[in-house]
């Protein structure tokens, strides 16, 4: 094991990543050569084994067991690196790196760990997290699969769906409840799995077509196990606290996952406007697309900005299950962005844009799952909006008075309060109109994120123009939340609404 220890935490992270980049870069352009790998099932094991083949998930992986120790940063570049060539890549290392390899690291007996970790550092092994059920999918609390402890064993039973790399993964984190007389209780326990261990083994019932994302398996999945108790993650307090820091400590880590993309988007995308000529000017001569670009870049700094503060507030010795609002406004901000590069990216390459070979047409459908999955946008967004309309309510404060005292707006809160001020938190309140408030308390967040690149010495001409986008932005929402016109759907919309008659 020392040997591994070395050949691992004392290699040059610079260097591993480059080299690995280069990879990538090699790998893909033969893949993409071939469009009709673009809408192929699953990796080849020899594009795995290249793709595994530098260890990028020893970034993941303590030093005493032979990885890097987790530093967030590096967590982070490799989900860069693998987003600048393909979003499932990315993907892929997410689920690896923050829903499995962290929670064990924090939360699992050191039992089981030695002989998983060898396997990811040797044989390129995968894991991944089991939660979601056929009826159960945000509401996890209310989830079915469920255990039942007996002489160190535990047995666990269930339906789960819609897990990324369903049939591939070597190892999962299973989401349970304890069943005791026929009860389930209220709380959550997770616990690991060997695939490879018959009495463990999580058979595919069904495998979805998921439109894009091809490249990773989801499916649904029969879970009838027993696993040994040390198998199970120890949580610090209750297990829904622990379920809460993984997925917020997950959802943090988005930015690096949407980097790559974002910065490749705004490359390519800039020198086509600059080569494509229209009656004699070329793109970037006209007003609209400028404009444009000028959100591209603004996509880009908040992602940075998001990637900083990840790397200094989610570590593994860090709790952050209470960072509900900072996991939410990461995630939902992020895949928002993400969506917007690539629209944006397709329609400014025009009828080029719509080729199974753009990487803005892919990016439209790569990326809409990411604004579904660990909770819809607009759940994220009402949350946001609840917790702190509830704490404006109890404090007595309106909006502006209440951002110039949270930590996480307060250096940004003067910038916002012409537009903030006179917003008092109203007792009763549409969730539509609480998704739209969500989303402006979002984009001041962001804005202090911005804000403290300045301390890192990033393009202060770049931290502006960001500046004055989010405040655009956040104007626009003010604007829809005082607008306050409710629009109900009609119950027979069928009646007397034939245009012909």
């Amino acid at each position: 094991m020392e040997a591994s220890v070395k050949s691992q935490s004392k290699i040059n992270f610079d260097t591993l990543i480059s080299n690995w980049a280069k990879e990538l870069k090699s790998l893909f352009e033969e893949r993409n050569a071939d469009t009709s790998k673009l809408h192929t099932r699953g990796l080849t094991e020899e594009e795995l084994k290249r793709i595994m083949s530098l260890k990028p998930l020893s970034v993941a992986i303590p030093e005493e067991f032979g990885g890097r120790g987790i530093k967030v940063q590096e967590c982070l570049k490799v989900l860069e690196t693998a987003s600048y060539e393909s979003i499932p890549l990315t993907l892929i290392f997410g689920i690896n790196i923050a829903l499995f390899l962290e929670p064990l690291a924090k939360y699992g007996h050191n039992a089981p760990k030695a002989a998983i970790y060898q396997n990811f550092l040797q044989n390129g092994a995968m894991g991944g997290l089991m939660i979601s059920e056929p009826l159960h999918g945000s509401d996890a609390l209310s989830m079915t699969t469920h255990h039942t402890k007996q002489d160190g064993n535990v047995t666990i039973k269930g339906k789960k769906h819609w897990q990324g790399l369903s049939g591939d993964a070597d190892y999962w984190l299973v989401a349970s409840r304890e069943s005791r007389g026929g009860n389930l209780g209220r709380d959550i326990s997770l616990f690991v799995t060997d695939d490879s261990n018959p009495k463990q083994h999580i058979p595919m019932l069904q495998k979805y077509e998921n439109n894009g994302l091809y490249p990773i398996s989801y499916g649904l999945n029969s879970v009838d196990i027993n696993v040994p108790e040390s198998h199970e993650l120890q949580a610090e307090s209750t297990g829904i606290k622990m379920l809460m820091d993984v997925l917020h400590r997950s959802r943090m880590q988005f930015p690096g996952m949407a980097m790559g993309f974002i910065k490749r988007a705004l490359e390519e995308t800039t020198a086509y406007c600059n080569e494509r000529l229209v009656r004699g000017k070329s793109l970037l001569q006209f007003d609209q697309v400028n404009q444009q670009l000028s959100q591209l870049q603004a996509a880009f700094t908040i992602c940075s900005a998001m990637c900083s503060h990840s790397s200094s507030i989610s570590g593994i010795d860090k709790n952050v299950s209470l960072l509900g609002l900072e996991a939410n406004t990461i995630k939902a901000r992020v895949s928002d962005l993400m969506q917007s590069t690539a629209q944006t990216m397709t329609q400014l390459f025009g009828s080029s844009g719509y080729k199974i070979s753009n990487r803005g047409s892919r990016g439209i459908m790569d990326s809409r799952p990411f604004q579904i999955f660990e909770g819809p946008n607009e759940m994220l967004y009402s949350q946001i909006s609840e917790a702190v309309t509830k704490q404006m309510q109890k404090m007595k404060m309106t909006l502006s008075e209440y951002l110039a005292q949270y930590e996480s707006t307060v250096s940004v809160a003067d910038f916002f309060s012409s537009i903030t001020d006179n917003i008092e938190a109203e007792r009763s309140m549409p969730q539509r109109k609480h998704v739209i408030l969500g989303r402006a308390i979002s984009g001041i967040v962001l804005a202090q994120y911005v804000q403290k690149l300045g301390d890192i010495s990033f393009n202060k001409d770049l931290i502006q123009n960001t500046m004055d986008s989010l405040k655009n932005d956040v104007s626009d929402l003010v604007s829809s939340f005082k607008q306050g016109t409710i629009i109900n759907p009609i119950e027979h919309f069928s009646m007397n609404s034939d245009w012909a008659v």
